[in-house]
């Protein structure tokens, strides 16, 4: 899992990396004459940092302003420590703090939890926070508005970039594709995106958002990668394939699917596991 590590800060101290320029997805051509498809500028805007990790606001589809606004990060992120294999955790009391980041990366409010409404380390790797605030008032206040989940599944290929309030960097690759089952220590995850090697994620950018550059929505949430060829180990994931087939990519980094998430929560950001379509783990 990508912790922050103090071999990550001396790294990035070494080598003195500052903010990568943030990637966008090439114009779509075809053998009609139409208009270039508008590109959105990737930003900070609407990340947040951790203690530990990062994160985003991030809003569904219908998602409305009165709603309490949520803040997604990773499950092993959590102030708790990481869930056991098997755990999910569902609208637990949390006083946690964020800062909200604009689009040049300036901490400009710290936003506060009410509670966790939904962690696992199973199937996938996510924590959901609700805030004490909704998407309206910290539109208003700080003129920031969250990320959109996407609904759908990603695609091999998109243009994307992780963006890490933590460190306020970004990394830009591609989705290379899809791991089966990714499995790391004691823990499995399902249908997990794997980056191209362009995207060396570094301690501390656990929870990030993966932006799809060409619609600025939310795909993934990065977490994790294999950091010197272990075979299934903490902080060596490998891949596992429907036949069982053990896969071992050292140097690359992956992220969880985030398109399950909106069929669960509903009117006023409500977790509902058991409505149609929601797919996440339960209790």
């Amino acid at each position: 899992m990508k912790k922050p590590l103090l071999a990550a800060l001396g790294a990035l101290m070494i080598t003195g990396a500052g903010l990568a320029a943030p990637a966008v997805a090439a114009t779509e051509t075809t053998t009609e004459t139409k208009a270039p498809a508008a590109i959105q500028a990737v930003t900070f805007a609407g990340t947040v940092s951790l203690s530990n990790c990062s994160g985003s606001v991030v809003r569904f589809p219908d998602s409305e302003d009165d709603d309490p606004a949520l803040v997604m990060s990773n499950g092993h992120c959590l102030e708790t420590g990481f869930p056991a294999a098997g755990e999910v955790i569902v609208d637990q009391a949390s006083t946690r703090t964020f800062g909200l980041l604009n689009s040049a990366g300036t901490r400009v409010a710290t936003l506060r939890a009410s509670k966790i409404a939904y962690a696992t380390m199973t199937d996938t790797d996510v924590s959901l926070y609700q805030l004490t605030t909704t998407y309206g008032a910290i539109k208003t206040s700080y003129g920031i508005s969250p990320l959109t989940l996407n609904d759908t599944h990603p695609v091999a290929g998109t243009a994307i970039t992780v963006v890490s309030g933590y460190w306020k960097r970004t990394y830009a690759c591609n989705v290379d594709g899809f791991a089966y089952r990714l499995k790391e220590g004691a823990w499995t995850w399902k249908d997990s995106v794997r980056y191209t090697s362009a995207c060396q994620t570094i301690g501390g950018t656990s929870g990030s958002p993966v932006v799809d550059n060409a619609t600025g929505n939310v795909v993934a949430v990065n977490n994790t990668g294999n950091e010197d060829g272990g075979r299934c180990t903490d902080n060596n994931p490998c891949e596992v394939d429907e036949n069982g087939t053990v896969t071992v990519r050292a140097g690359i980094n992956y992220g969880q699917e985030t398109y399950q998430i909106p069929a669960c929560f509903g009117l006023d950001s409500k977790l509902d596991l058991n409505a149609s379509g929601c797919t996440l783990p339960k209790p």
